[in-house]
């Protein structure tokens, strides 16, 4: 009989406590019974009734809205901002600058979200923007937020990175921006794209921020949902959910699938680069001699 080891029992054990009760939800989704903790039968009666919910589904339209232009925006400004710290010399204020974008990871998000609260109704008093809060402001305070976890993620992918390959197309003529954006951005794609779908999945749970920030017409899901709860969870909302674990479960699966591939061809490529210069370099051997 195979003797259990602790690691194992641990790795067993963890992904039962984060995944089961996501099982558990998608099972209750199914439930006929309009009390969610009682079980009644299976029915798929609630996911039809999402049709008919459109205080639900325009909540999640407007979540999904938020969070594509969120992840969109941060991915931009989180590598330019790790390309600073990584690959700029040392400036005055590198390290304050360095300090700034790593802050709002660790800052709580009640006092983000009232800073930006007051900085909304400052600058809409000195300047007449924004004129009232909504899904503007909410992507403003989203990115904010998350742009700190792309420019970490993408900063440890440049470190990584192999500069002789730049230094070798800037010396052939290449500009700089051509090289970044020939060269160093394929490299990184697999962190850019990672740093897309954290964007993507923090600014979709995000309920603090979008709370300070956020005016009438402008509710997201989570805030449709911390709302319902208070009076009781409706089976709508397992249906919904599990729509959004099926969604996110499919896009990590294809984007891994494509970094997987994209990352075999980029060693398949080294290999035959390596290949390539080991004959050049016996060949040369073989003249001399």
């Amino acid at each position: 009989m195979k003797r259990w080891d602790l690691p194992k029992v641990m790795l067993i054990a963890g992904l039962l406590f984060i995944y089961l009760p996501m099982v558990v939800l998608v099972i209750y989704s199914f439930n006929a019974s309009k009390l969610v903790t009682v079980w009644g039968g299976w029915s798929i009666h609630w996911y039809v009734g999402l049709l008919d919910n459109t205080q639900l589904m325009n909540s999640v339209w407007r979540s999904l809205q938020v969070a594509f232009f969120t992840s969109c925006s941060a991915v931009i400004i989180g590598t330019l901002a790790a390309f600073v710290m990584t690959r700029m010399p040392r400036f005055r204020g590198k390290t304050v600058f360095s300090g700034m974008i790593t802050a709002p990871l660790v800052m709580p998000e009640v006092i983000t979200g009232l800073s930006l609260l007051l900085l909304f109704v400052a600058m809409g008093q000195l300047i007449g923007w924004p004129g009232e809060r909504g899904l503007t402001t909410i992507w403003i305070a989203h990115t904010s937020f998350t742009a700190s976890y792309v420019a970490v993620v993408v900063s440890s992918r440049l470190k990584e990175l192999d500069l002789s390959i730049e230094e070798a197309a800037m010396d052939l003529g290449a500009k700089p921006w051509k090289t970044f954006l020939l060269i160093t951005v394929p490299m990184i794609a697999p962190s850019l794209a990672a740093g897309w779908m954290m964007a993507f999945t923090l600014s979709l749970d995000d309920l603090v921020l979008a709370s300070f920030v956020s005016g009438p017409g402008s509710t997201t899901l989570p805030m449709e949902i911390f709302s319902s709860v208070r009076l009781g969870v409706k089976p709508e909302i397992n249906a919904v959910a599990s729509l959004i674990l099926l969604s996110v479960s499919m896009a990590t699966l294809i984007a891994w699938f494509l970094i997987r591939r994209s990352e075999k061809r980029r060693l398949k490529a080294m290999q035959l680069a390596y290949a390539s210069e080991a004959e050049e370099a016996a060949g040369s051997r073989q003249r001399t001699a």
